[in-house]
């Protein structure tokens, strides 16, 4: 039986980061390629530029932290702040240095005491939640005269327009040539059933080399499929067939976390029910900066709200 995708696919995100030991570059799942290195430059200087304007000792609160790179530069930036950050996802990496981070939290119920933080911050996490519920959180935790910045993504922006490439490269390798489907099903017919599952995957592994590139998804998925047969035979083909299942669920929260990353966009980009829902509660909009990529290209928005 294959594996299902687990239903907290960013936790699924950060547990696989962790126990990779790539949580801190963020290198699993292509969301913000790390050979990008230019934008997040960009984003730092976001962040560097924010918190010049916080007063000493300020109280920060950083919602859906994930990693904690915001907290992380921050901290390199202005080592007498107080920083927290918390995340839906249970499991998180571990904090960076002058931080704490919580997993489990939603935004929309944030466990703190009112007037509680000088600052509210998110990159690329607020625009996840229900906007109207996030800043009556926001508004209620937020002390009177403090600041909240938000990173937020950006529907035509780079970033959802390589998950959407991902996506269909994914889509491509476990959908259109049902690859683990096939080998699992060569697999049960015993010994001769390997060769043949060796020889098909790789057949798919070199057609999605041609066509999306090597090291897509599309050449990934069949190549970590055909290498767990080869490693496999000894340990027979019931267990290949559980670490093809494991790659698929993999896939699959890939999928999932693609899904959740376009639905933020178009809430991000529904920009006026944003404002309105912070005006709500007496906060207003200061500013919209664009980030942008190297090339002028804008990847995000940096909006201020107090």
């Amino acid at each position: 039986m294959a594996a299902k995708a687990s239903q907290d696919p960013w936790g699924d995100f950060w547990a696989l980061n962790l126990r990779s030991g790539s949580a801190a570059t963020g290198e699993a799942g292509g969301c913000l390629p790390q050979r990008w290195a230019a934008i997040e430059a960009a984003q730092r200087i976001a962040w560097f530029d924010f918190v010049e304007s916080l007063g000493k000792n300020a109280r920060v609160l950083d919602l859906a932290t994930g990693d904690g790179r915001v907290l992380r530069w921050v901290y390199s930036r202005r080592r007498d702040l107080g920083l927290t950050g918390i995340d839906l996802a249970p499991i998180l990496p571990e904090a960076p240095a002058g931080a704490q981070t919580i997993g489990g939290i939603a935004m929309e119920s944030l466990p703190f005491a009112d007037n509680s933080y000088e600052a509210v911050v998110s990159q690329f996490g607020f625009e996840y939640g229900d906007p109207a519920k996030v800043s009556k959180e926001i508004a209620r935790v937020l002390v009177d005269g403090g600041q909240i910045g938000l990173m937020m993504h950006r529907g035509d922006g780079p970033i959802l327009a390589h998950n959407r490439q991902r996506r269909n490269e994914l889509l491509w390798a476990l959908k259109e040539k049902s690859v683990g489907k096939k080998v699992k099903g060569l697999l049960r017919e015993g010994p001769i059933g390997f060769d043949k599952a060796v020889k098909l995957a790789g057949k798919i592994a070199d057609l999605g080399a041609k066509k999306f590139g090597q090291h897509s998804p599309a050449w990934e998925i069949p190549e970590a499929i055909r290498r767990s047969c080869l490693m496999g035979r000894q340990s027979g083909a019931v267990s290949v067939i559980e670490t093809i299942s494991v790659i698929e669920s993999h896939a699959s929260n890939e999928l999932a976390r693609i899904q959740s990353l376009a639905g933020a966009c178009q809430r991000a980009d529904a920009r006026k029910v944003i404002v309105d829902a912070f005006a709500a509660h007496g906060l207003t909009l200061k500013k919209t900066v664009a980030v942008c990529e190297p090339r002028g290209r804008e990847l995000a928005d940096f909006v201020t709200f107090g």
